[in-house]
């Protein structure tokens, strides 16, 4: 009897020793594992939090004003700068005036034909009608009876006349000072005095109403003088 007990009692010491091992070890594997499987629902939230504030948009946060440092804002400008940038420099102000064209001196030959008596008040000329030497105050111009006259320039008529000497005679003013005068017209002159002419108008036609040029022939008799003082023709007609 005293055998089996002794043999069961070592048996029995080896089955406990086993249960126990098996008890720590499996204690050991709950500590081991069982721990990490509980703490992972713990701790992935905390990293997909923590990557969720790592990864949002600038908008959703306060703008980096070192972002912003470039860009220039209206309140920046000085009131200097801005007052300088709108006002337009002195010098490039356009002047609103406006601008009139003058209209030109045009000054055209009354008609055209032979000069048979040249201006002339340095010398004298021999007179053919009254038969004496005298000056010239003009050009005598051959020209057919009816030859229509022109006005030199433009200008107011200031005389029609019937001169004892020179016949049916018409002055024109022009500016600066200068008159035209056509002489040995025919009787009625187309223009009247206190009319305004333009140049290359007709004034009226070639006649022989002038007595003391007669001798002459058809012709027209035109004289120019500046400020009272008669000037030679040619150098008017050539201005």
């Amino acid at each position: 009897m005293n055998k089996p007990k002794s043999a069961l009692r070592g048996a029995g010491f080896y089955i406990v020793l086993l249960l126990c091992l098996a008890i720590v070890g499996v204690s050991g594997y709950m500590i081991l594992f069982g721990t990490n499987t509980v703490d992972n629902p713990t701790t992935e939230p905390d990293t997909a939090v923590a990557t969720s504030e790592t990864t949002l948009p600038a908008s959703t946060s306060e703008p980096d004003q070192s972002d912003a440092a470039d860009v220039v804002s209206p309140e920046s400008i000085p009131a200097g700068d801005s007052e300088s940038t709108v006002e337009m420099p002195e010098e490039s102000v356009e002047d609103s005036t406006p601008v009139v064209a003058e209209a030109p001196s045009l000054v055209v030959w009354p008609l055209k034909g032979e000069i048979l008596t040249a201006f002339s008040m340095d010398s004298l000329i021999y007179d053919q009608t009254m038969g004496d030497w005298r000056t010239h105050d003009g050009l005598d111009i051959s020209a057919a009876i009816g030859t229509q006259v022109l006005a030199a320039s433009a200008g107011k008529v200031v005389s029609v006349s019937d001169d004892t000497l020179m016949g049916t005679t018409v002055v024109v003013e022009h500016s600066g000072g200068y008159q035209t005068t056509y002489a040995n017209l025919q009787s009625k002159p187309t223009v009247s005095k206190g009319d305004t002419v333009s140049a290359g108008q007709v004034i009226g036609s070639v006649g022989s109403t002038a007595i003391a040029e007669s001798a002459m022939g058809p012709h027209l008799h035109f004289a120019v003088s500046k400020d009272g003082d008669a000037i030679d023709p040619e150098q008017y007609l050539g201005s």
